[in-house]
């Protein structure tokens, strides 16, 4: 498995960690919340990265793409 993989298989996993939506799985974070990061700054780091990474899949209408990584990674 390549790096590009492993990070898709993350954002089917990784929950956000605080919040409003805190427990929630990334790829299950409504849109607007996303958009409001656009809006105001997505945390720095990791976390940062894969709420952008989510945020650009459903803006373009691709969570098609992270079904078949569901329940997949380990």
């Amino acid at each position: 498995m390549n790096p590009d993989s492993s990070i898709l298989l993350q954002l089917v996993e990784v929950q956000m960690p605080f919040g409003k939506y805190k427990g929630t799985l990334l790829r299950n974070l409504p849109v607007s919340y996303l958009e409001w990061f656009q809006r105001n700054g997505f945390p720095d780091g990791k976390l940062g990265m894969q709420l952008r990474t989510i945020y650009e899949i459903k803006l373009n209408g691709l969570e098609y793409l992270l079904t078949p990584l569901i329940g997949k990674a380990k």
